[in-house]
C-alpha cells in the first residue's frame, strides 16, 4: 500500500490545499537548500555528459531541478541527478517519487510546493523492490565520504575474443558512444560514490587512456577528493603472482584500500549492463547491520540453472549457496521472494534468486576475511562469501528487480547492444536524465545522413552515412558508410580517428581501402570492430550459416553464428563471408 511519508502543503488539482506533516530534519534540509544554487546544470541532458566537478568536489547535496516556462523550483536531493522530466504525453496525473527501504522501514523525503500554474504533488512510497530512478535515500555519513568503489576488470576475456584482442574487457565499446566501464563508473557517480578504483591485468592501455580522458580531470576538483584510477596487476616482494581471482585481486591491494577512511567497500564487475542506485544498496546494508550484502536478481526456473543461486531465511539472510543447480537440487533452492519485496504474482514467477556478483563489505569485515580467515581464497562468489556464511557472518541479500545483463560472451554482447534499439521500450536506455551514463567528451560533429534509409537504429557521434540502408543496427562514432551499402542487425563500432583527404587520395592511388564500409557492401548479423576497412561489394552475411569458425588470418571469427570482424582488419573488395 502506498503511504505518503512527508510533504509540505500544496494545492490539489481541484485547488484545495492538502496539509501533510514534514519532519524538522527535512525542513532544515529545505531551508538550507534555499541558500544554494543548482550544482548540476547538466543533469537534464538526456544523452549524458562528462560529470561536472562541482557535485563531487563538495560532496554535498545536489539540487534536483524542475523547469517550467516561467520559473524553476529547487528540490534538495541526496543525489546530484535532476528530477524526472514532466510527462510529454499530456497525462496530468501526479508523478511519483518512490522511496524503497527494506523490511517496511519508512523512508524520508521532502516535497516543496511550487507555483499553482504548474505544480503537482510528490508522493513518496515505501517499497522493498530495489531501484527506482527517482527514489531518495538518507545515508549518514554520506556515500561520497564513507564508501570506496572497487570495480573488477575481469580476466583475459577469452569468451569475448577477438573484441578483447587489443583491449581489456571493460574497455570494449558499447552503445555507439560508450565503453563497458562507463556503466559501473556512472552508477557510482550517480550514487554519490566518487572514490573509485578499477582493477585489471590484461591489455589495460586502452582502458587507462579512456578513464584518464573521461574522468581524470573532472572528479574531485580543488579538494581532490574524487578519483577514478586503474590499478594494474603487479609483482611485488610479498606477492610475485598476478591476480588469481576476484578476491585475490582485492587482497593484493588491501594495503591501499585500508588507507581510505571509509565504512564500506562496494565490489562491482566491469562487464555488466544495468542501472542501479548503490546508495539504496548501501542503506540496506546498514539498516540490516550486515557484514556483507549481496545483490540478488530474481530468476525463473528456466534461467536459474545458469547461475549461482542463494537461499535466504525470513529476514533475507543468506543461509545456503548452490552453483548452477539442476533437478532436485534446483527445487531445493526455491525461496519466498516476497521477503525481499516482490509482489505475490512475480514471486510465483520468480522463485529463485541469483547472485549478481556485486557486493557491499563492511571495511573491517573485508580486512578480516581476506587476511586472517580466508588468506588463500581467490574468488568472492565461490569461496569468500560462502565461507563467511559458514563462520556466522551476517550475509544479507538485496533484491535488484531491473534489467541486468552479464556481457561475458559475444552473443550476450551482441544482444545487449541491439537491445537498445528495441521499440517501443529498449532493454537498456541511455536516455535517463536522472541517472545519465557518462563517457569521455570527444567534441565530435553531429552525424551526417545523406539520402539514407535508417530504421530502428542508433547512430553515434560524428558519422557520415551516404545513400545506404541501415535497419536494426547500432552505428558507432566516426563510422563512414558508403553508397549502396546495406547494414542489417549489425553492430558497427566505428573508428578511433578520421582519415584525411590526403590519406584517402593516397589509398585510392595505391589500391588501398579506407576505414569504413565500402560501396554496395551487405552486412547482416555481424560485429565490425573499430578501424575495420571493408572494401566495395563485400558480403558479410554468413552464407553457409556457420556457427563457429576461427579465421584470424582472414580478419574475422564466427561465434554463435555471429561474424566478428577484428579491429584494424582489412576485407578486400568482393570478399564473401
Amino acid at each position: 500500500m502506498d503511504v505518503a511519508l512527508a510533504s509540505k502543503a500544496f494545492p490539489s488539482p481541484s485547488g484545495a490545499t492538502i496539509e501533510q506533516p514534514i519532519s524538522k530534519r527535512d525542513k532544515a534540509i529545505v531551508d538550507e537548500s534555499s541558500k544554494h544554487t543548482n550544482l548540476n546544470p547538466n543533469a537534464n541532458d538526456p544523452l549524458g555528459a562528462l560529470p561536472p566537478s562541482s557535485f563531487l568536489t563538495e560532496g554535498a547535496m545536489a539540487m534536483a531541478t524542475m523547469a517550467s516556462p516561467s520559473s524553476r523550483t529547487l528540490i534538495p536531493s541526496r543525489h546530484h541527478g535532476a528530477a524526472p522530466s514532466p510527462s510529454t504525453s499530456g497525462d496530468s496525473s501526479a508523478r511519483l517519487l518512490r522511496a524503497q527501504p527494506r523490511h517496511g522501514r519508512r523512508g524520508r523525503g521532502v516535497s516543496v510546493s511550487t507555483p499553482a500554474a504548474w505544480r503537482r504533488p510528490f508522493v513518496f512510497t515505501p517499497r522493498a523492490v530495489s531501484d527506482s530512478k527517482s527514489s531518495q535515500t538518507c545515508l549518514d555519513p554520506d556515500a561520497s565520504t564513507s564508501v570506496l568503489g572497487i570495480i573488477l576488470g575481469g580476466g583475459a576475456g577469452t569468451r569475448l575474443y577477438p573484441l578483447t584482442k587489443k583491449r581489456a574487457k571493460p574497455a570494449v565499446p558499447l552503445g555507439a558512444n560508450y565503453r563497458l566501464i562507463d556503466i559501473p563508473v556512472s552508477n557510482c557517480l550517480n550514487s554519490n560514490i566518487s572514490k573509485i578504483y578499477v582493477l585489471t591485468q590484461f591489455n589495460s592501455a586502452s582502458l587507462n587512456r579512456h578513464l584518464s580522458r573521461a574522468y581524470g580531470s573532472n572528479i574531485g576538483g580543488y579538494k581532490n577528493e574524487g578519483f577514478v584510477e586503474v590499478l594494474a596487476a603487479q609483482q611485488s616482494p610479498d606477492n610475485p603472482n598476478w591476480f588469481q581471482g576476484t578476491a585475490d585481486a582485492v587482497r593484493q591491494y588491501l594495503w591501499l584500500f585500508e588507507e581510505h577512511n571509509v565504512m564500506e567497500f562496494i565490489i562491482l564487475a566491469g562487464d555488466h549492463l544495468y542501472r542501479m542506485d548503490y546508495e539504496k544498496f548501501i542503506q540496506a546494508h546498514r539498516e540490516t547491520d550486515a557484514d556483507i550484502t549481496v545483490a540478488a536478481l530474481p530468476m525463473d526456473e528456466k534461467r536459474a540453472t545458469a547461475f549461482g543461486l542463494m537461499k535466504i531465511d525470513e529476514e533475507g539472510r543468506i543461509i545456503e549457496f548452490a552453483e548452477k543447480p539442476k533437478g532436485d537440487q534446483l527445487k531445493a533452492m526455491m525461496v519466498d521472494t516476497t521477503i525481499l519485496g516482490l509482489d505475490d504474482v512475480r514471486a510465483k514467477e520468480m522463485p529463485y534468486i541469483a547472485s549478481m556478483g556485486i557486493y557491499v563489505f563492511s571495511k573491517d569485515v573485508m580486512l578480516q576475511l581476506l587476511r586472517e580467515q580466508f588468506p588463500g581464497a581467490n574468488d568472492f562468489g565461490s569461496e569468500v562469501i560462502p565461507g563467511a556464511t559458514s563462520i556466522g557472518k551476517r550475509v544479507q541479500a538485496y533484491l535488484y528487480d531491473g534489467y541486468w545483463e552479464d556481457i561475458g560472451t559475444i552473443e550476450a554482447f551482441y544482444n545487449a547492444n541491439l537491445g537498445i534499439t528495441k521499440k517501443p521500450i529498449p532493454d537498456f536506455s541511455f536516455y535517463d536524465r536522472s541517472a545519465p551514463i557518462y563517457t569521455q567528451p570527444r567534441h565530435l560533429p553531429p552525424s551526417k545522413v545523406l539520402d539514407a534509409d535508417v530504421t530502428d537504429s542508433v547512430i553515434g557521434e560524428g558519422c557520415v552515412i551516404k545513400n545506404c540502408k541501415i535497419h536494426h543496427s547500432v552505428v558507432g562514432l566516426r563510422s563512414c558508410i558508403s553508397e549502396g551499402a546495406i547494414i542489417e542487425d549489425t553492430l558497427l563500432m566505428g573508428a578511433d580517428y578520421y582519415e584525411t583527404e590526403a590519406d584517402k587520395k593516397l589509398l585510392a592511388e595505391t589500391g588501398g581501402i579506407p576505414i569504413g564500409i565500402g560501396k554496395n557492401s551487405h552486412i547482416r548479423r555481424a560485429i565490425i570492430d573499430k578501424n575495420a576497412r571493408i572494401g566495395d561489394n563485400v558480403k558479410i552475411i554468413n552464407v553457409d550459416n556457420v556457427q563457429e569458425a576461427a579465421r584470424e588470418t582472414d580478419g574475422y571469427f564466427i561465434k554463435g553464428g555471429i561474424v566478428t570482424v577484428i579491429k584494424d582488419a582489412l576485407l578486400p573488395s568482393g570478399t564473401v563471408i
